[in-house]
């Protein structure tokens, strides 16, 4: 989770009591006693167990890679893929203790930053998600620990202690793992490109020509060999969860549940129901054709790899959606990823191109039709029924269509001072109540909209200079919009 402090306000605590009150339009998921994906899923593993580590997912960040003499187990941190089953770094830890014939340790450090991003709807997704993981860990005989604190204050510690060898999942890993393990993207990030990207057709070649290398078959992290003797202590989740010091105004929405096993579910739907659709109408806010998986994916609940297999292997029906749908969570995910990974400044205007910065410096001054404070964006009260029902969509359901979070922040842009005020607003916005935030997707999403990242110029305008304009008569060309508004425009905010 991200720890940047930001102003903090009291309209985020209004906006959020006032959206409580009204009901989820996503459907909530339904409790489902699994169906075909789940066992074809584990099948999969099975037939594939012995499938070997590739090393290029490692990144080796000591003098030695191996396991010192004298361990009493290998850990594995885990920072950002919250499973246990289609993880590359757990994987690899586990094959790594078995050639050693030593227990498995999984260890997450929680730290809850005091911040205004600091949500209900983020960290109680996570603790959940992270009960499930437990509870699997359990029953592989793979010894769980929930640390309270940051990793680099608190593992290192833990670490010498416990004897352990450790691996990581996170791309900046703490003081004494060994290694990193890239189990988030499909093609690791440094594997894909040594360098900052320019846009998706800089490298889409680069992560297609990999692909038949890296989108494999997951083996089964199994019930470990090895009893560690010194067994964690038992997690208290309830009370975890009640000692939570975050804002609870900001709920969790009814639509999503947490953890591996709501996120198969949903990955099913999406291939039973969606997926024939994507390709036709996915940039229609009003249709039911997105796949809804990014909360599950963003948390690492679910693996991108296993969704891309499944989607392709179960999808054959649904004609050029796959393809289409293997673009945007692999490439342009991926991207982002890039992205972040290869600059520091990532969340600033100064991480744009020269002629976007340029041209945004230029047009700094220019009169801006409206000018609206950040506690007016946040509860919805702007002059444009469609921005109020894409900031009202996020509010309540802590996600908003992909095709309305580009006008929703390229109006953030048309409507403040400044191109710098414009993204803190965007990104705090984002950060605080999308359930996908606080994660390169949505970085990259803002920077696109606002500072140009990944787009090219465009013909200048007022204070969008050559950044790419969008406008509501547009919207009206692309889909129904008196339907979306009336869906989720606020009646009483």
């Amino acid at each position: 989770m991200s720890d940047k402090k930001r102003k903090p306000t009291s309209a985020a605590s209004a906006a959020a009591k006032g959206s409580s009150a009204k009901l989820q339009k996503l459907t909530p998921m339904k409790e489902k006693a699994g169906g075909w994906l789940q066992d074809l899923m584990k099948q999969q593993r099975t037939e594939k167990k012995d499938m070997k580590f590739n090393k290029k997912r490692l990144r080796v960040i000591s003098d030695t890679e191996k396991i010192k003499q004298g361990s009493e187990g290998v850990l594995y941190w885990m920072s950002r893929d919250h499973r246990v089953q289609d993880n590359w770094a757990l994987i690899h830890a586990q094959q790594l203790a078995v050639q050693e014939n030593l227990p498995l340790h999984v260890c997450v450090c929680l730290l809850v930053p005091k911040s205004e991003l600091s949500t209900l709807r983020h960290y109680s997704f996570m603790l959940k998600g992270l009960e499930e993981v437990a509870k699997e860990c359990k029953a592989l005989d793979i010894q769980f620990h929930l640390l309270h604190g940051a990793a680099g204050d608190v593992l290192p510690g833990f670490v010498s202690d416990r004897s352990l060898g450790a691996c990581g999942d996170g791309l900046l890993p703490p003081q004494r793992a060994t290694a990193v393990v890239d189990a988030h993207n499909v093609v690791p990030c440094w594997e894909a490109s040594p360098k900052l990207e320019y846009a998706a057709r800089t490298i889409r070649g680069k992560i297609t020509k990999l692909l038949p290398e890296f989108l494999t078959d997951f083996p089964l992290v199994e019930k470990h060999p090895y009893t560690a003797t010194r067994t964690a202590k038992p997690v208290d989740w309830e009370k975890n969860q009640a000692s939570l010091d975050v804002d609870r105004t900001v709920r969790e929405p009814e639509w999503a549940k947490p953890g591996t096993k709501a996120g198969v579910v949903m990955l099913e739907s999406f291939i039973d129901v969606r997926l024939k659709l994507f390709e036709t109408q996915r940039n229609d806010p009003n249709a039911a054709a997105l796949s809804q998986l990014s909360p599950w994916i963003r948390f690492g609940h679910l693996s991108a790899q296993r969704v891309a297999l499944q989607v392709q292997r179960s999808g054959k029906n649904a004609g050029q959606s796959v393809s289409s749908f293997i673009e945007e969570l692999v490439v342009r995910r991926e991207l982002t990823d890039n992205f972040c990974f290869y600059n520091k400044k990532y969340d600033s205007i100064e991480g744009a191109y020269e002629w976007a910065q340029k041209t945004l410096k230029d047009h700094a001054k220019d009169e801006r039709p409206y000018i609206y404070t950040r506690e007016q964006l946040e509860k919805a009260k702007t002059h444009d029924k469609l921005w109020n029902a894409a900031q009202y969509q996020m509010l309540t359901e802590g996600k908003m269509h992909g095709f309305i979070r580009m006008y929703w922040a390229k109006k953030i842009l048309e409507w403040t001072s400044s191109p710098e005020e414009a993204l803190s607003i965007a990104l705090y916005l984002n950060d605080r109540y999308s359930l996908d935030g606080q994660d390169p997707n949505g970085f990259v999403g803002c920077m696109w909209s606002i500072c140009g990242i990944h787009d090219q110029g465009w013909a200048e305008r007022p204070v969008f200079g050559k950044i790419r304009y969008m406008n509501y008569k547009g919207c009206l060309r692309k889909f129904d919009v008196a339907q979306f508004e009336q869906k989720y425009c606020p009646k009483n905010i």
